[in-house]
């Protein structure tokens, strides 16, 4: 079969990473895979399998080229979003469906008909919003928040959720999806759930390579940008408090960056904390720590946790809405911990005791490549709206 994958851009991100892993996914059952991105960015993620054929669309430039883009994402600008707050998305979007189909089809008369168009993260739908087609799959990587159910919501998720077959990355997200239908008042074509895949093999292999910085002496890991989000200010407060001298490493940049190093001195723990920054692959920083640690508010599915098993790391996560339970089940589930901050210490305090232990390859069955690939290929529609 013919498969297009279709992201904004190949930023350093999980859901970005998750976007090139299934482009691989489907290379790897012998399918011909495409990638498409809408905006280019230095030093870009690429995909692993060389049977991907990677593609670049710059969507901006070309809705504004066509003058009515230009005109609409303006009027928008200028009248619309100062009422409707976020709404930018609904002139540059409109436009975009249409480049979008028009690309679409100039590329099926090079390589042949899609059979399946996965569009990855509500950012990518906000470009393409008025683009429609039944082989399309919209998938949700993270919660919806659905905080009251005013006109406002229920004008965006029209636009980017009604008709629409929905793939949520976890059961957590697709039940905060199906809250969303009931509080804003749209009606997908379907609800289906489907797991990030998880490329073991390749995880494994980018985990053994030569990393410069790596800590001489074992140590915690976090890795994850550095947004409200994913709290690193949880961890480091549990991290002070549950007295562990083993050291600190946060991978990963993002605007709390400054805020969470003044939270390191106040706490009296700089010196055993490090902030290592955006790595191009984190994967040696996960192999190579005695426990990782997620401390988030919220999680689509929580990648980072078995991409951290598959390195061969124990993990530890506090309790929190999402998909983290999907993956820390069965004998995983003594490594989640209530969210607080003391809950977290004492969590930190008795994983990081003694050896690692044992990693069981059978963890990770649900997160096969070949087996997500198989779902999203699936011609029927499953799942409920």
């Amino acid at each position: 079969m013919r498969t297009l994958v279709v992201v904004r851009s190949l930023k350093m991100g999980g859901m970005e990473r998750v976007a090139v892993n299934l482009a691989d996914a489907f290379a790897q059952a012998g399918h011909e895979s495409h990638l498409l991105s809408f905006r280019r960015v230095k030093e870009a993620l690429s995909p692993e399998h060389p049977g991907v054929q990677q593609h670049h669309l710059a969507l901006r430039w070309w809705t504004r080229l066509t003058g009515v883009g230009l005109i609409l994402e303006q009027l928008v600008r200028l009248f619309l979003n100062p009422i409707i707050k976020r709404s930018l998305f609904l002139g540059a979007g409109l436009m975009g469906g249409v480049v979008f189909r028009v690309w679409l089809r100039a590329f099926e008369r090079r390589h042949g008909r899609v059979d399946r168009i996965v569009f990855r993260g509500i950012g990518t739908f906000e470009l393409v919003w008025t683009f429609r087609d039944d082989r399309a799959r919209y998938v949700l990587e993270n919660i919806l928040h659905v905080n009251g159910a005013n006109w406002q919501r229920r004008v965006f998720s029209r636009c980017l959720y009604h008709c629409r077959d929905l793939v949520a990355v976890s059961e957590g997200v697709a039940e905060s999806a199906q809250e969303a239908v009931r509080a804003w008042h749209f009606t997908p074509n379907s609800i289906s759930v489907i797991p990030n895949p998880c490329p073991i093999a390749s995880i494994r292999r980018q985990a053994v390579e030569p990393e410069a910085g790596l800590p001489a002496t074992p140590y915690i890991v976090n890795v994850a940008r550095m947004v409200a989000a994913k709290d690193q200010a949880l961890l480091l407060r549990a991290y002070a408090r549950s007295g562990i001298t083993l050291p600190l490493v946060l991978v990963g940049d993002g605007p709390e960056r400054g805020r969470l190093e003044l939270l390191a001195k106040e706490l009296d723990i700089s010196e055993r904390v490090v902030f290592a920054g955006q790595r191009s692959n984190p994967y040696p920083w996960m192999h190579h720590a005695r426990l990782f640690v997620l401390s988030s508010r919220f999680e689509g599915m929580g990648i980072v946790l078995f991409e951290a098993l598959a390195c061969g790391t124990p993990v530890l996560s506090v309790d929190c809405p999402g998909g983290i339970r999907e993956i820390l089940k069965g004998e995983l589930a003594s490594c989640v911990v209530p969210h607080d901050e003391e809950s977290l210490a004492e969590g930190i305090r008795k994983a990081a005791q003694g050896e690692k232990p044992l990693i069981k390859k059978g963890w990770l069955d649900d997160f096969r490549p070949e087996m997500v690939a198989k779902q999203f290929l699936d011609q029927s529609r499953h799942g409920d709206a």
